[in-house]
């Protein structure tokens, strides 16, 4: 049986950083999880219920401050909740090895999109198409390029609910890249997206039956702090120099998941 106070300070800790910057953390749970014996599959579940929990109380700290665009979430979230429930529930068509190494290579991916520098273009600079969806919001006016939003959030849906992260490492550029959202936006809106993601990730698990409450409950209350304290930081914060940091963290947790999945063998 795993050290619950020791998971739980880690948990901590991660859903603090994470919610900082619109990531809801789920590589580092899951990698922690794994890390501390617990089956691929089963810290697959567990990491997408504890990401709910972070995601719902970062949420109200962000509503509070008027920091999500429901629209924007509502577009996104739909099919991104969509292909996570697919994703969870097919998970079990690979073995935990196959998930493992499936998770390195998204977790390094994810590294990378965390180093691009995104800067929101006026509106003017955007060249508007019959697949370019324009939407206010806070006064603010974003063109959401839907040839390249859609494919990317069913992907990265799939993909998330799958080996049980949020996706919120892609969402975040996502947002100021296709959509020209501020990073303060696309960071509140995350929060939302990630509850969504991860409670239709949660979902394809349980019905696999890979959820185990007695695990998941203690850490999810860790998490809820975190949430809560890194909402509040976030709208005090700059999430710009933490990005190199969470793109060397990110690339370290790929690593470790290697040589966790070489190691099972």
């Amino acid at each position: 049986m795993p050290n619950i106070a020791v998971l739980s300070t880690l948990i901590f800790g991660v859903a603090v950083v994470m919610t900082m910057v619109g990531k809801g953390g789920g590589n580092f749970y899951v990698v922690i999880l794994a890390m501390a014996g617990i089956s691929m599959h089963r810290a697959a579940a567990t990491g997408q219920f504890i990401l709910l929990a972070a995601a719902l109380a970062a949420m109200l700290v962000f509503q509070r401050n008027r920091s999500i665009s429901w629209p924007l979430a509502l577009l996104i979230g739909l099919s991104t909740a969509l292909a996570a429930l697919a994703g969870g529930y097919c998970s079990h068509l690979f073995s935990g090895f196959v998930l493992k190494l499936i998770f390195a290579a998204m977790l390094a991916a994810a590294g990378a999109v965390m180093l691009i520098r995104v800067q929101p273009k006026p509106p003017g600079a955007v060249a508007k198409t019959q697949f370019t969806l324009h939407m206010k919001t806070r006064g603010n006016d974003l063109y959401i390029k839907l040839w390249i939003a859609i494919p990317v959030t069913l992907v990265t849906g799939f993909g998330s609910g799958m080996v049980g992260v949020s996706g919120g490492s892609f969402l975040v550029p996502l947002m100021v890249l296709t959509c020209g959202a501020t990073m303060h936006t696309a960071v509140g809106t995350a929060s939302a997206l990630i509850a969504a993601t991860a409670a239709m990730g949660l979902t394809g698990h349980m019905l696999q039956g890979d959820f185990s409450s007695g695990l998941a409950i203690p850490l999810a209350v860790a998490a809820i702090l975190g949430g809560i304290i890194g909402g509040k930081l976030a709208l005090k914060a700059r999430p710009k120099k933490l990005k190199l940091l969470f793109a060397i963290t990110n690339w370290i947790a790929a690593l470790f998941m290697v040589i966790n999945a070489l190691h099972a063998l």
